[in-house]
């Protein structure tokens, strides 16, 4: 059999056994897909739900109410609740990460039915950014070619598992998927139980290029790398630690802080109920400050 023979018997396989699994969402700006996870769940980004309420429709064409179970917007991710019937929910991978060049398939639900595509690994560890601005690390970059609305579809791999979330268009030909890793099913298991997303929440505001270069004249700052602090949200980890407007965050968790990026990288990496680190410059004080992550009762 050629390899052209083998993509055709293989997208023929996934269209019986897997394209049920992808349905297509409407209740955001525009039509997009979601993948059934479990009975009763469908996962999809969340910049394709605006309100608590969406329309599902799936393979066979049986629309059913569903509704937002949890929403991560800075991860971009959502679960629905809606009755998924019959459907068999699609198979997860059970190994993190994909070799480049390994053959993906992109499986989407659009107003005219399903959607197969083949295209090839092309980088796995790429970034994007998500509905609210925050960086998205360790992305799946990848070449299967996908309609606008296809956002929220499923990334398998030759045997139909589960390996992306498909997420962004890159451009040039390439798209970003969310990896089905561990880390994306416990989110998703967290936000199908409506619980929060968990990510730490420091409560600052940074301020842009030209407005921090005049707020340091003004309070006295030096010329140094740092990122200065516009804002602080009232009754936030930050303010209980005592970081105010002026101050100057020039490293965290030992890591310097060159962009708001590096902060975000750092808050990802730490423990949503744990401590940071910061050392903070003011005026002419340079001093380390502990900050208490965990959300506070009340």
């Amino acid at each position: 059999m050629s390899a052209l023979q083998e993509i055709q018997s293989t997208i023929s396989d996934l269209a019986q056994r897997v394209a049920p699994a992808v349905v297509r969402i409407e209740g955001g700006w525009r039509g997009a897909s979601g993948v059934v996870v479990a009975s009763g769940q469908v996962m999809t980004n969340a910049h394709n739900v605006r309100d608590q309420a969406v329309d599902v429709t799936f393979h066979d064409g049986r629309r059913a109410p569903g509704t937002v179970a949890g929403i991560d917007a800075d991860g971009d991710l959502a679960v629905i609740t809606v009755e998924t019937g019959a459907v068999e929910p699609i198979e997860w991978i059970s190994d993190d990460g994909l070799a480049l060049g390994r053959p993906v398939f992109a499986l989407s639900a659009s107003s005219q039915g399903s959607r197969i595509t083949f295209g090839l690994v092309s980088s796995v560890a790429r970034a994007f950014r998500g509905p609210r601005g925050r960086r998205i690390s360790g992305s799946i970059e990848h070449t299967a070619p996908m309609a606008r609305g296809s956002s929220g579809s499923a990334l398998v791999d030759e045997q139909g598992r589960l390996v992306g979330l498909n997420t962004n268009r890159v451009g040039g030909g390439f798209y970003l998927a969310l990896p089905a890793d561990q880390t994306l099913r416990s989110r998703v298991q967290l936000l199908a139980q409506g619980g929060p997303a968990e990510r730490p929440h420091l409560g600052v505001g940074i301020a842009p290029g030209q407005a921090a270069r005049r707020m340091r004249r003004a309070v006295g700052l030096p010329e140094r790398a740092g990122l200065l602090v516009r804002d602080v949200e009232e009754g936030s980890a930050a303010a209980r630690s005592g970081i105010a407007e002026g101050d100057l965050l020039v490293s965290a968790a030992g890591r310097p802080l060159d962009s708001v990026d590096d902060l975000y990288d750092v808050l990802g990496a730490t423990d949503a109920a744990g401590r940071l680190e910061l050392v903070i410059v003011r005026g002419s004080d340079e001093r380390v400050v502990s900050v208490d992550l965990a959300p506070q009762e009340g």
